[in-house]
């Protein structure tokens, strides 16, 4: 059984609802929920728009292997209602990324594992925090906690109060 560590993200209408639906969904399709982070609340991260994203970060324990995960977020995305844009940000019901596979380094055309921007962003790591703060990074060989100290980003992220 592998660890896997996904972010969870949306903006759009029933916000909590779309996180508790997608991990419902990756769990009877993935494996077993072994965590969870609080859910924070920040700031569109590469564009503007008027609706703060809801993310969370949650870790599965699965036997699947990592492009057969990829399809199965990909389907769960489309399945509530997320529409892919031309532009790489933009508003969405979810997003499912596969931040970490154990500590596998995954490089290829349909994806890429540890996700390549993870240690740029607040709002990926805050959460990552919760659950794994002293989880190695296998590329760039420092702990979440030290990308967190490191990181640049100045968005701010709060935990989210219902």
């Amino acid at each position: 059984m592998a660890k896997v560590y996904f972010l969870l993200g949306g903006n759009l209408s029933e916000r909590e609802k779309y996180l508790s639906d997608a991990i419902q969904q990756m769990v009877s399709k993935l494996g077993v929920l072994v965590a969870s982070s609080s859910i924070y609340e920040t700031e569109p991260w590469g564009f503007v728009h008027e609706l703060n994203f809801l993310n969370q970060v949650v870790v599965i324990e699965t036997c699947i292997a990592p492009l057969d995960i990829l399809d199965v977020t990909q389907q769960i995305e489309k399945d509530l209602g997320r529409v892919r844009k031309k532009n790489q940000y933009s508003e969405r019901t979810i997003d499912i990324d596969m931040l970490f596979y154990e500590d596998k380094i995954i490089s290829s055309e349909r994806l890429i594992v540890p996700h390549p921007r993870i240690q740029e962003r607040l709002f990926a790591l805050v959460p990552m925090l919760d659950v794994a703060a002293d989880l190695i990074h296998p590329v760039l060989e420092k702990s979440i906690r030290q990308l967190h100290e490191l990181c640049a980003d100045s968005m701010e992220v709060k935990k989210y109060r219902a």
